[in-house]
């Protein structure tokens, strides 16, 4: 299985860091960032212009590594829950993970919808509604969701790192995209 850090298969592209989408996944993310903005209020296509919008490939390029998400999901009486969750952008679209007996996996196994937008500043803006799928972190779903977790945290934190991650009981989710919202600045 390739490693983010490796050469991007696309030099048109011209990032740092491997692009896993396929050319199906980029084409089916590119439709539902466009049925997004045109399903777009007037509010929000007056700040996302069309020069401010990422296409699949810009958006894939500018998500490599580990994003910091704010999730959020929804409690048994309808009130939104949110918080961060380290984010990684595979296959087009976001999976990231947490512990099985958390709050947010618990939501997310009784109420599958979920919201996450990652916001590192005013020059970018990426926010997903749709439903998570839940799936065994260390089972062959997980797998390149767990490799990006070992490829952003082992060089931090050292081979600990991975003998931790074997030994919680966790699960992943990966985010089934209804709708897509990109914002750059240009910056």
């Amino acid at each position: 299985m390739p490693k983010r850090g490796a050469t991007p298969p696309c030099g048109a592209c011209g990032v740092i860091g491997y692009v896993l989408e396929t050319a199906e996944e980029l084409d089916r993310l590119q439709r539902v960032l466009d049925d997004s903005a045109s399903a777009s209020g007037p509010h929000l296509r007056g700040i996302i212009t069309e020069e401010r919008r990422l296409s699949a490939r810009d958006l894939c390029a500018r998500l490599t590594g580990m994003r910091l998400l704010v999730v959020a999901t929804v409690t048994a009486d309808g009130r939104p829950l949110a918080g961060p969750v380290d984010g990684y952008f595979l296959h087009g679209t976001f999976w990231f993970s947490s512990g099985r007996d958390s709050v947010r996996m618990r939501h997310l196994a009784a109420r599958p919808a979920v919201s996450a937008t990652h916001l590192p500043g005013e020059e970018l803006a990426v926010t997903v509604h749709g439903r998570a799928g839940l799936f065994e972190l260390n089972g062959p779903e997980g797998a390149q969701l767990r490799q990006a977790m070992l490829d952003h945290y082992v060089p931090l934190q050292g081979p600990d790192f991975e003998k931790w991650l074997d030994g919680i009981d966790g699960l992943g989710a990966r985010i089934d995209p209804a709708k897509i919202f990109t914002f750059s600045s240009g910056s």
